[in-house]
């Protein structure tokens, strides 16, 4: 129990300063791969009029979400 405590902690603690990293740079500047870019252009073919500014729930259950 000793060890899952520790390992428990270090990961939060590690989880804290990734959030505060990715928290405190403009998501316009924020890359956290190499290929941040691709991946976002495959999703936009994937997802033309996705808006992902706000994502309603309820929209995304729909028919034709789906």
């Amino acid at each position: 129990p000793r060890v899952e405590l520790a390992w428990a902690m270090k990961a939060h603690q590690h989880a804290q300063v990734y959030f505060n990293l990715i928290s405190s740079v403009d998501p316009k500047f924020l890359n956290l791969t190499k290929v941040d870019d691709r991946i976002y252009e495959e999703f936009r073919k994937t997802f033309r009029d996705l808006r992902i500014d706000v994502l309603d729930p309820e929209e995304l259950k729909s028919e034709p979400a789906k």
